[in-house]
């Protein structure tokens, strides 16, 4: 089956930040050009850089970081969900109307946002899920829900989105690239790097086409 990577790729001065976050850089500590015998980099980012998990930590002061979060949460059966065609926050009117399976227990939002990926510099006009979309994602049982934005909630009021998922366990996969993707059902594999204690790590976000799809 073929695979998409849905990564947004970490390249320095090439994916936009969000604002706060570590200037992302990549460098040589040892190099065959200063006659080293190999080559060693250093990577110096936020975890929050690129394609990302966050960790109930990032939200919720005293609870744990990344490691916490449920490997079978963000591995399996996926609903790719097309909310290209809307322009404001998703509401949870808005949610209702995207027909999303009742069965999905892991939704990533493919909106308008994709674009955003061409442009390196950071814009607060991305879309995101307003509080009541993500209660309601929280009362239909599922486990993870992912955005191809920088941030699952508006950037104008961040945290009651944040805290209605990570108080509820659910697994919070942002920064996704789902531009060569349609809605559907799709097999969904994203790792986190394993940094205990922290409240967020890079990922690799991979989806094929699910053999379940229906």
């Amino acid at each position: 089956m073929p695979m998409l990577d849905v990564t947004v790729a970490l390249r320095p001065r090439k994916v936009p930040l969000y604002p706060g976050d570590t200037p992302l850089e990549l460098g040589h500590v040892q190099s065959f050009s200063a006659g080293d015998g190999r080559n060693v980099s250093r990577l110096q980012c936020s975890v929050h850089a690129g394609t990302h998990v966050d960790g109930p930590a990032h939200y919720l002061d005293g609870a744990p970081g990344v490691e916490a979060v449920p490997l079978n949460a963000l591995i399996g059966r996926t609903w790719v969900a097309d909310a290209t065609g809307v322009e404001q926050h998703v509401d949870v009117a808005v949610l209702d109307g995207l027909d999303i399976p009742p069965d999905a227990e892991r939704v990533l939002f493919r909106t308008r946002n994709s674009r955003l990926w061409d442009e390196p510099r950071f814009t607060p006009d991305f879309l995101a899920l307003r509080e009541d979309a993500a209660q309601r994602l929280v009362e239909r049982g599922v486990r993870l829900v992912g955005i191809d934005g920088l941030s699952i909630a508006p950037y104008s009021d961040q945290t009651p989105t944040h805290v209605t998922l990570l108080s509820a366990g659910v697994a919070v996969v942002e920064t996704l690239d789902l531009r060569r993707v349609e809605q559907g059902w799709f097999d969904l594999v994203c790792l986190p790097l394993l940094l205990p204690g922290a409240d967020g790590a890079p990922a690799r976000a991979v989806l094929t086409p699910s053999a379940q799809a229906r």
